[in-house]
């Protein structure tokens, strides 16, 4: 979907006239980014979704998507890599399992003296950004049938 389709959507919900007061924007700016680019015989403003794709092609800094996600009350896992399997199932699977349990771990060591410091919940959440990465490579995976893959070479 482009920019321009996400605004126009997100204006369908919510009141433009709301948008434009909250922003101290005009009404036609707000409707012009709901607009296709000029380029694409459209007359749409370059809106502030895309600034925010160029700042992040421009520094190529992902805390800046991190922090955006934060803001909508999410995070940010970035897509995996195209994932190649050669192996079984099984060891992929418990790929999955050390990691939750290195993350327990984490939790459990952290715990121990009933507080938990700055550092300690440092600790805990690149455990947790590791097991979320780990998780999404295997789903990822099985999305694109690499694990049919698999399943066909076992039975051949």
């Amino acid at each position: 979907m482009q920019s321009h389709e996400v605004l126009r959507e997100v204006i369908k919900q919510t009141s433009a006239k709301q948008i434009a007061a909250d922003l101290g924007l005009s009404l036609s700016l707000i409707y012009k980014w709901a607009e296709p680019p000029a380029d694409n015989s459209g007359s749409g403003a370059n809106n502030p979704l895309d600034r925010i794709q160029q700042l992040i092609k421009s520094t190529g800094d992902p805390r800046i998507v991190q922090w955006i996600c934060e803001q909508g009350g999410g995070f940010f896992i970035r897509n995996p890599q195209v994932v190649q399997h050669t192996g079984q199932l099984i060891p992929v699977t418990n790929d999955i399992v050390q990691e939750f349990a290195d993350m327990l771990a984490t939790i459990a060591k952290a715990a121990a003296d009933n507080t938990i410091t700055k550092e300690e919940a440092k600790s805990i959440r690149r455990r947790w950004e590791n097991l979320k990465s780990v998780t999404e490579n295997f789903v990822h995976a099985a999305e694109l049938g690499r694990f049919d893959e698999l399943a066909g070479e076992a039975k051949g």
